[in-house]
């Protein structure tokens, strides 16, 4: 009863360690999750005008440029997903490589070959364990994304897009990341960036107004070849933050989970100490009961 009463003993201690380094990151992930939600806040107006003016130009310019238009016969869809670093926050990882993996799984069946581009350890760590072909990789950064390895991941990925199939390039590229819709919500998102699709249009004219008109300096060409590259890197950057702050709610979400199970572990754990605890005593009153009785049988025996 001493040794199962010691063991109890420690795996309270134990849990009661791992308690506090749950409940530590918690609180770091929850004061994270508000860091993030303001950067991302910050480049909102920048990529809200971005959008506008790609819009403008697409919409009232007749420019054939290499990023918008769409291929004949694709043969090659590279893959961008994003994932996390570490673990320690959920389903994040798991929920964006499925989705991942189910866009692949329809490229392939529209005939394309998949070219992969993993962004995180847990993404790079999927694709090297089935030994799948990783044709760029990035990490180190999944939960404080700069906008330089924003910049980066899109100077590569135009790269290969203005190579071509035919030189080893690829046709379209996608990408996969996680929205956050709200502290209790993170959904996987699959979007196209590549050739590029110009969701927000320009807001057209009220009935009886005069369309406007817009003069492009030098030309519609040399603006876009400006605007276009800044478009998609200002969208790998959102995509970046809004993975960052999904990962991030997610840690917090289960390292509550995981602090709330071990103040259970802890309670019960508790109990069961104390349950041996008065077994130890009650069997000690009985072992000394049962001596001074033997004690004072044996003394009368003697008198």
């Amino acid at each position: 009863m001493g040794a199962s009463l010691r063991e109890l003993r420690q795996r309270r201690k134990s849990v009661t360690a791992t308690m506090k380094i749950t409940r530590a990151m918690e609180l770091i992930a929850a004061s994270r999750i508000i860091k993030a939600q303001r950067t991302a806040a910050r480049a909102l107006p920048f990529t809200r005008e971005l959008n506008r003016a790609v819009s403008a130009v697409a919409t009232y310019s007749n420019v054939d440029h290499p990023l918008t238009k769409e291929p004949v016969n694709p043969k090659r869809a590279a893959l961008v997903f994003i994932t996390s670093d570490r673990g320690m926050n959920g389903a994040y990882s798991s929920n964006a490589i499925k989705a991942a993996a189910q866009l692949a799984q329809r490229l392939r069946d529209e005939g394309k070959e998949v070219v992969r581009y993993p962004i995180g350890r847990k993404g790079i760590g999927y694709l090297t364990f089935r030994e799948m072909p990783i044709e760029e990789s990035w990490s180190g950064f999944s939960d404080a994304p700069t906008y330089e390895v924003a910049h980066e991941i899109a100077d590569r990925l135009m790269t290969d897009f203005l190579k071509g199939s035919e030189a080893g390039g690829v046709d379209e590229i996608y990408a996969v990341y996680t929205r956050m819709e709200s502290m209790l919500t993170q959904t996987p998102h699959v979007r196209r960036l590549l050739p590029l699709e110009v969701v927000e249009g320009v807001t057209p004219p009220e009935p009886n107004q005069l369309t406007p008109m817009y003069e492009f300096e030098p030309d519609p060409e040399t603006v876009l070849d400006e605007l276009l590259p800044l478009y998609l890197r200002s969208r790998i950057w959102f995509y970046l933050l809004q993975s960052a702050a999904s990962q991030l709610a997610n840690q917090q979400r289960a390292m509550k989970s995981a602090t709330d199970n071990a103040q259970q572990l802890i309670e019960r754990l508790t109990r069961e100490t104390n349950q041996a605890r008065q077994a130890e005593i009650t069997q000690e009153i009985s072992e000394i009961v049962g001596g001074a009785s033997a004690l004072a049988d044996l003394t009368a025996q003697d008198s």
